[in-house]
């Protein structure tokens, strides 16, 4: 319909339908509220309410004297309103209208009203649309303006922010192309390289790091640039301007553009090479000695690996010398713990420079010990070449505070057999170490498999003693000492045994060494001792008639590091034993070889009234004229003495039984096993005897027997 014929139709008068030839309003809103909820997204409940109110616009103005368009046009504006703008919308709205005020146009004038009205229908709709379009343009237009300032603000204040960090930043920051040119460097940058910020500007990576120097680096830019790698880490020295070499930490990561691709690299840089030389330092420090500087037992244990794995099919093998210096401890004691470590100094030293030249490696394992690992060697004569290298080394004369110290070493010498591994090495050679100190010190001594077994199970027994003392798995027997004038048994010796948990019994040459070295003897020996009391005191109750003289072996640690005066007098005193009846036997050795503390405590125990008896004499000093000043009442003469059959060793047995008799002393022969050793004794006039001869050491509840007849040769 044209504009003119709308504006005829809204001055029509007379003309209008009448209302009660419209649709009933119920009808109209039904459908049109079913057209429009298969159309858009707006349920029914809630478009209903809605178009009863544009049903009611349009039966007005359809009904009306004269039609006002502006009735019906807010009618289409407010569809628009409620977002109810699909052209398909306008289009189904229309023909449900149409079609409910067509079936009341009946005539000309009527038809016109109905296209006037859904004419003003349409244009209000449209004239809606249109300002809503523009008005939702000049929204997206004002945010895309705000949009732009927003980002734009972010963007600047993004490259401030970045330019204060880049300028400030304590790290070196530097940035290139993807050439490896560099583009722009800061300033901690060039303080780090030595250049100015002008200088490292245009300068390349290839300036600093060459692809021979650092091929990693080299190799892993295109994955930077192509975005398969997001970081590289490379740390390696580089030379500054100044010619002078730093350790650079450098991380480099692309800088992407939004669509991926890559125009730049930053690399951060960091100076450490303090850190690298602290690190140095502490490597350093622990793998080598702090006093001498050598190599520690850590770094050597892994050298000595390496040199084992590198044994060669020809049989050349690495091997050690374990080397200990003899009586180091003197040195401590009397010149001081800095004069020590003064001449472990010097030693060093002298043993780097005399067989590090050649390939060998001398550490330091602790204290006074020092070890040489021969890499290579053919035969043992090579490790004792370099064996005697370093004893003659270490005796050569140390000038210390005025003084020259001379000083010895033992060695331990061992060549790889195929088959040891680095610790088993070690302790092979450890312990033949110590094998040569006990065959004399300052020499050397070869590994030998056996010996190195027996000492190994030394090492095992010493271990179990302190267990088997609490256990009191320690047993004492006891062998018959016999007077010779009429051959009855006047007293016993005890002996201890170590009776084992697997069955096996001990005999005392098997620990009491060991629980010399350890010190376990004073606590062995105390128990010994109080056994030996005890079961002196139930013979004495049994048999009254049969006193007996009881004999305890004392060793000589027991007189310096306890008080042995004391333990005897208690336990005499706890088992009701009389002093006259405990014998303390004390070697020979042992009396000599402990100045000072011996002498004086015999002298207590002869006070008290307890028998003092030399043991084992002739395997020691024999000093018979050290024995006039002495308390001892009884000399045990050493049992090779009595085997002796020659007429030289007869002469010596005859003479050492008349001076002891000449001072005094009453003589007990050991280890008699003949009738004629016991018969040529008492000849002599020697006092007592003891021996297989008679009866071996026998459980306790044997001695009884003892006392009828002293020939027990059955092992009881």
């Amino acid at each position: 319909m044209q504009q003119a014929d709308v504006a005829a139709a809204c001055v029509d008068h007379g003309r209008a339908l009448a209302a009660d030839e419209l649709p009933v309003p119920s009808e109209l809103v039904t459908a049109w509220t079913a057209a429009l909820a298969r159309r858009c997204a707006q349920p029914a409940t809630e478009l209903r309410p809605l178009l009863e109110r544009l049903t009611g616009r349009l039966r007005r103005a359809a009904t009306a004297e004269i039609l006002d368009p502006a009735e019906v046009t807010e009618a289409g504006r407010e569809l628009v309103r409620a977002r109810i703008t699909d052209p398909a919308c306008l289009e189904v709205s229309m023909t449900v209208v149409g079609a409910h005020l067509e079936r009341a146009a009946g005539t000309g004038d009527r038809v016109r009203r109905t296209a006037a009205v859904q004419a003003s229908f349409v244009r209000g709709f449209t004239e809606a649309l249109r300002l809503q379009v523009l008005a939702d343009q000049e929204q997206v237009t004002r945010a895309a303006l705000d949009a732009r300032q927003v980002a734009e603000r972010a963007r600047w204040a993004s490259e401030t922010r970045f330019s204060a960090m880049f300028d400030s930043a304590a790290v070196g920051i530097v940035i290139f192309d993807p050439h490896g040119r560099s583009i722009e460097a800061n300033d901690a940058a060039a303080a780090m390289l030595g250049y100015s910020r002008e200088q490292l500007t245009g300068m390349s990576v290839g300036d600093f790091v060459s692809v021979q120097q650092a091929p990693e680096l080299w190799a892993e830019r295109p994955r930077l640039l192509d975005g398969s790698l997001d970081r590289l880490r490379v740390v390696r020295p580089v030379r500054r301007a100044d010619d002078a070499e730093i350790w650079i930490d450098a991380v480099v990561t692309p800088l992407r553009e939004d669509d991926g691709a890559t125009d730049h690299l930053v690399a951060v840089l960091s100076d450490v090479t303090e850190q690298r030389e602290l690190q140095r330092r502490l490597e350093h420090q622990a793998s080598h000695d702090p006093l001498t500087g050598l190599p520690n037992r850590s770094l050597f244990f892994g050298r000595l690996a390496a040199a084992i794995a590198e044994s060669r099919p020809d049989g050349t093998r690495p091997g050690i010398c374990y080397l200990d210096l003899d009586g180091f401890k003197v040195v401590n004691d009397t010149l001081g713990h800095q004069a020590g470590d003064r001449l472990l100094e010097v030693l060093a030293t002298r043993l780097r420079a005399a067989l590090e030249p050649e390939g060998h490696l001398v550490a330091r394992m602790g204290g006074d010990e020092f070890v040489v690992l021969v890499p290579r060697t053919a035969d043992r004569a090579d490790l004792e070449e370099v064996a005697g290298r370093a004893l003659g080394t270490v005796r050569r004369p140390v000038r210390i505070d005025g003084r020259d110290i001379v000083i010895s070493a033992s060695v331990g010498v061992v060549r790889h057999d195929g088959e040891l591994g680095a610790d088993e090495l070690l302790q092979a050679a450890d312990t033949t170490l110590y094998s040569a100190k006990r065959a004399g010190r300052g020499r050397y001594l070869h590994y030998d498999r056996e010996r190195h077994r027996s000492d190994v199970r030394r090492f095992e027994l010493s271990s179990q003693m302190p267990e088997a003392l609490r256990r009191d798995d320690f047993v004492v027997v006891y062998q018959p000492l016999v007077r010779l004038a009429d051959e009855q048994t006047v007293g016993v010796e005890a002996l201890v045994r170590w009776q084992r948990p697997d069955g096996e019994l001990l005999g005392p040459d098997r620990f009491i060494p060991l629980a010399e070295e350890t010190g376990l003897v004073v606590p062995l020996g105390r128990r010994v001792l109080a056994e030996a009391c005890r079961q002196g005191r139930t013979w004495a109750d049994a048999h009254p008639e049969r006193p007996l003289l009881v004999s305890v072996n004392v060793a000589a640690r027991q007189i310096v590091e306890s008080d042995l005066v004391s333990d005897v007098a208690a336990t005499l005193d706890r088992y009701d034993w009389p002093a006259e009846r405990l014998q303390i036997e004390l070697t020979e050795s042992d009396l000599m070889g402990s100045p000072g503390g011996p002498p004086a405590t015999l002298r207590e125990l002869e006070r008290m009234g307890v028998r003092i008896a030399i043991d084992d004499f002739g395997t020691g000093y024999s000093n018979l004229a050290y024995l006039r000043h002495l308390p001892v009442h009884v000399l045990k003469l050493a049992g090779h003495f009595v085997a002796g059959s020659a007429e030289r060793d007869d002469v010596i047995l005859r003479t050492l039984i008349s001076l002891a008799s000449a001072l005094d002393l009453e003589v007990t022969a050991e280890a008699v096993e003949t009738r004629e050793q016991a018969l040529r004794l008492r000849e002599y006039g020697c006092a007592n005897a003891q021996g297989w001869y008679y009866a071996p050491a026998v459980v306790p509840e044997r001695i009884p027997d003892l006392l009828r007849d002293p020939f027990l040769r059955d092992g009881g």
